[in-house]
C-alpha cells in the first residue's frame, strides 16, 4: 500500500514539484496552503507523514505543529528558508521528527522522508527486533511494542511521537545502562548529517514530560554530567 504524504506549502510550484516527485517514487502526495486544508485532509484521510512549511499564511508552522501534536503522532518534517539553530531547536520542541532547510534538494528531502518512515515501522539497533517478548512494565507503566502503545499506570495510552517511541525503546532495552548521545542516535536511527546534541536533550525532555512523574525532577531519565543518561527504574519483560 502506497504512503500517503501531506505536503503544507503555500508555494503552489513547490506543492505541485513535491507532488509529481514524490508521486514518481511510489508515494500518494496530497498538497495544501495552508492550516485550515491541512485539518480537513487530515480529518478526511489517512496521512503517513506531513512536510510542513513554517512560513504560511494565517497560522505558522509552529502552531500547526503543535496543532497536531495534541491528538497525533504522525510524523513532521518542517521546511523553513531560515538557518537559525533556534527555529530547529523550537521544531523539535513541539514534536517535529526532522528540520529541513530551504533551498533543498528533492533527493535530500526524499531520503529523510524514507530515514522518518522508517523509523516508524522499523525497530532500531538493540530495539525489539530480536526480542522474544514484546510487552514491558516498568513503576506501573506498559510497553507493548507489538501495538506500539504506552499505558500509563492510570490506563491511558499516551500518545508518543517517532522520536518520543524509538527514544523510549532505547532505554527500555538498555536499562540501567549510561548511553551517550551517540548510542542514542545510533539506536533511535538519527540522520548523522543533520543532528545535533541538542536534538537528543530536547526529545529527552519531551519524553520526561509524557512519563516522569514529577518532570522537574526526573526520577526516570536520569542525567549523567558529561556522558549521556541512564533510565533508572526496572523493567520487566513479560
Amino acid at each position: 500500500m502506497e504512503q500517503h504524504i501531506l505536503v503544507v506549502d503555500d508555494d503552489p510550484d513547490l506543492r505541485d514539484f513535491l507532488a509529481e516527485y514524490f508521486a514518481d517514487h511510489g508515494f500518494k502526495v496530497t498538497g495544501v496552503p495552508d492550516g485550515i486544508a491541512m485539518r480537513r485532509v487530515l480529518a478526511e484521510e489517512e496521512i503517513d507523514l506531513i512536510v510542513l512549511d513554517l512560513n504560511l499564511p494565517g497560522e505558522s508552522g509552529f502552531d500547526l505543529a503543535r496543532s497536531v501534536r495534541t491528538d497525533s503522532s504522525i510524523p513532521i518534517i518542517m521546511l523553513t528558508g531560515r538557518s537559525d539553530e533556534t527555529d530547529r531547536v523550537v521544531g523539535l520542541e513541539l514534536g517535529a521528527d526532522d528540520y529541513v532547510a530551504k533551498p533543498f534538494s528533492a533527493r535530500e528531502l526524499l531520503a529523510r522522508v524514507g530515514a522518518v518512515l522508517r523509523r516508524v515501522t522499523t525497530p532500531g539497533e538493540g530495539g525489539t527486533a530480536n526480542l522474544e517478548v514484546k510487552v514491558c512494565t516498568f513503576e506501573g507503566w506498559r510497553m507493548d511494542f507489538t501495538a506500539g502503545r504506552l499505558t500509563s499506570p492510570e490506563g491511558e495510552e499516551i500518545k508518543l511521537t517517532t522520536g518520543e517511541y524509538k527514544l523510549l525503546t532505547a532505554f527500555l532495552t538498555h536499562a540501567n545502562r549510561v548511553l551517550s548521545r551517540d548510542q542514542i542516535l545510533n539506536l533511535t536511527g538519527g540522520l548523522d548529517s543533520d543532528v545535533f546534541d541538542r536534538s537528543i536533550d530536547i526529545q529527552v525532555m519531551r519524553l520526561r514530560r509524557k512519563i516522569e512523574p514529577v518532570p522537574e525532577r526526573p526520577s526516570f531519565i536520569e542525567t549523567v554530567r558529561g556522558l549521556g543518561y541512564v533510565f533508572r527504574p526496572p523493567v520487566k519483560w513479560v
